[in-house]
């Protein structure tokens, strides 16, 4: 007997096979559940292949779906997708079906997930409950599962786009034509049955706050704000403080306080490219002009009032990190006694010297000297005492 006629045997006589088991239907209610889930993709944006996460939500009842692509999924972009979705479909469903993604799980799996706080919270404002199937268990989710194939081999098929912004337009234009076209696994259209789901969808709250994310940042010294693959630029006289980015959907904005606000339009992640606003930068030719002096300096000058002309004649040097110079000065002028620094700036002042470190080295020689004499002292001691 070969191999595959003994095989066959054991197939038809389950021997060594699992017992097989009917497939079973999911009823679902109008408004009871949405799907949602995401799958890696590949296609032309901009004339460069590229990886893509497609996130795809369905409406269970009625089968109307929608559709957008990201670079990555973060839960950033799952409350973006979601939000959209919403408003998609204007209404929300009892329950939001996933597949155990740790984007929204924190622990447990299926009936025992528990979705991370910040998810939860986000599904109370819009009035809904986040639950996940159970592991292996894909059939649960096939409302959302299945249109995957059919996004790969129809949407994305032979298309090529321009950006971000063209490949989310034609899938909403495309999820509108879908969602008009009748479907022979419900025997509807699904936007015939969405007339009747809707009725039952809960309404979305009368204010949808926008989905953002904070970051923090240093000012290069460029006069750029590093924000993942991406740098947006602002103000000149901003390089060297810390701001916060504020990060939504489509715009960056840049705060360095209530007054001080930069706005950009967001670029996609990987994009790798450097944004810069006009006013940001001042004419060929003409350089930063600062008009208050540094606080460094302005310190350096109350507390020792004689240090002026050094100070001066320090900035005139075209120091390169002048900043660092006027903060290691004032740390001399705090720390050391005023005669010997006094007396080296001096010394330092006569011969042309602005090398901060050997002008310190100066008055600990001073210091030295003049203050520390304890040896000296105990000998003419114990010369009186003989």
């Amino acid at each position: 007997m070969s191999y595959p006629a003994l095989t066959a045997f054991c197939r038809r006589h389950s021997i060594g096979q699992e017992p097989k088991v009917a497939a079973g239907q999911y009823h679902f209610d109008p408004g009871e559940e949405l799907q949602h889930d995401t799958s890696p993709h590949e296609t032309e944006i901009a004339g460069k292949q590229r990886h893509i996460q497609t996130a795809s939500a369905v409406l269970c009842f009625s089968g109307m779906g929608f559709l957008q692509c990201y670079p990555t999924f973060q839960r950033f972009d799952c409350k973006v997708f979601l939000t959209e979705a919403l408003r998609y479909f204007q209404g929300s469903t009892q329950r939001v079906m996933i597949d155990n993604t740790h984007v929204v799980v924190l622990r447990g799996t299926g009936a025992h997930m528990v979705p991370v706080p910040e998810m939860e919270a986000f599904g109370e404002r819009f009035g809904f409950h986040f639950a996940a199937h159970e592991r292996g268990d894909a059939n649960r989710s096939a409302r959302v599962e299945r249109r995957f194939h059919f996004i790969d081999h129809n949407f994305l098929a032979g298309r090529t786009f321009r950006s971000w912004d063209d490949l989310n337009q034609q899938a909403r234009q495309w999820c509108d034509r879908v969602n008009s076209t009748y479907k022979k696994h419900i025997r509807a259209v699904p936007r015939e049955l969405f007339a009747v789901e809707r009725l039952h969808l809960k309404p979305l709250p009368a204010w949808i706050p926008e989905v953002y994310r904070l970051h923090e940042r240093i000012v290069d010294v460029e006069g750029y704000v590093a924000l993942h693959s991406s740098r947006y630029s602002v103000p000149v006289a901003w390089i060297g403080r810390r701001v916060e980015v504020r990060e939504a959907k489509d715009k960056i904005e840049i705060q360095l306080d209530a007054r001080h606000i930069v706005t950009h339009q967001r670029i996609a992640e990987g994009e790798y490219q450097r944004i810069t606003l006009a006013e940001h930068r001042p004419p060929r030719g003409q350089g930063i002009k600062r008009t208050d002096p540094h606080p460094e300096e302005q310190a350096i000058l109350q507390t020792a009032p004689e240090l002026a002309d050094y100070l001066a004649a320090l900035k005139k040097r075209g120091h390169r990190y002048l900043t660092l110079a006027l903060r290691q000065l004032l740390r001399i002028v705090r720390e050391y006694p005023r005669p010997p620094v006094l007396s080296a700036v001096s010394e330092a002042a006569r011969y042309g010297l602005y090398d901060l470190d050997r002008l310190e080295r100066m008055i600990l020689r001073r210091i030295a000297r003049d203050y520390f004499l304890l040896d000296e002292w105990k000998k003419g001691n114990l010369d009186e005492d003989q």
